[in-house]
């Protein structure tokens, strides 16, 4: 049997490690988005990515049957959702889970250092991430174009959960590090299950699967990124606790969701995090993305 290539991401590090991990990380992410466009709250590259997108629009051949029961229910859900067909369901927790990254980068990009003001090197890679979130939020806009839906509008949450992520991000860094880690976590979970998915829900539409796919694969790559960088801040304490957090994390915020229990297997899912090494993902992604020296052998 092959030695795997990478240990698991909740392998302890020390702070001399992740300090060089910090610099490693920050040399990798200007040459992965290029130039910080501040005030668009873009990334040259990705900017260009998604322009290229837009300019070479696939869309499917055969129209959603049902579109209008996918505008009502993708904001809050109305319907029974067994009675939905899987494409609208698909793809109304696919906005889903981007609006509450929507709603958490918003609240974060106000309290994080912009870069003119940022002195360490962890404020100027965490403004970058940022950015790079609001370029994800983009290309799940487009992947709903892709499948018709011109009409998405990107609306806020309940003021209650609103103000939850306003103030998340001002927690101090020992409260923050270990949930912001986790969540990164279930994002590539999520986007891992998501893309197998496509392939199985579109399979008589390969353009559009293979659009889909490509978009979801420029928005993993990043997030495989982030997944080591927000570890990279965490110390041998806390990364026993993330693990520990995988399962209510995990159960909590897809419960919220209630498409994800028809869709997934989410149980498969919180095993998917609490094992997570990158050997889970296809070397096309990895090789692409960043990955913490003291996850690799």
């Amino acid at each position: 049997m092959l030695q795997s290539k990478y240990r698991s991401i909740f392998t302890s590090a020390s702070k001399t490690e992740r300090n060089a991990n910090f610099e490693n990380y920050w040399i990798f992410t200007q040459n992965h988005g290029g130039e910080l466009l501040e005030e668009e709250k873009d990334l040259a590259k990705k900017r260009a990515k998604l322009k290229y997108f837009q300019d070479n629009p696939i869309r499917l051949r055969k129209p959603l049957e049902d579109s209008e029961a996918f505008y009502r229910n993708y904001v809050e859900m109305q319907d029974d959702p067994k009675t939905l067909d899987p494409l609208v369901l698909v793809l109304s927790a696919i906005y889903k889970f981007a609006r509450h990254e929507w709603v958490g980068i918003k609240g974060a990009w106000e309290v994080i250092p912009n870069m003119e003001s940022s002195y360490t090197i962890e404020d100027k890679i965490s403004r970058v991430h940022l950015a790079e979130e609001f370029c994800h939020v983009r290309l799940f806009d487009e992947m709903l174009r892709t499948c018709g839906l011109d009409e998405v509008k990107w609306v806020p949450l309940s003021p209650m959960k609103e103000k939850i992520y306003e103030q998340f991000p001002k927690l101090p860094s020992y409260l923050l590090d270990t949930p912001a880690f986790v969540t990164e976590l279930m994002g590539v979970t999520f986007y891992c299950h998501l893309d197998d998915l496509i392939g199985k829900l579109f399979i008589d539409e390969p353009e559009v699967s293979a659009r889909l796919k490509e978009i979801l694969n420029e928005i993993t790559i990043d997030e495989v990124a982030h997944v080591g960088q927000r570890r990279n801040f965490i110390g041998p304490i806390g990364i026993r606790v993330s693990k520990f957090l995988v399962k209510p994390f995990y159960t909590m915020f897809f419960r919220d969701i209630p498409e994800m229990a028809i869709l997934f297997d989410v149980k498969q899912m919180v095993e998917d995090g609490e094992r997570f090494d990158y050997t889970q993902l296809p070397e096309a992604i990895v090789s692409k993305s960043w990955v913490p020296s003291y996850c690799k052998f």
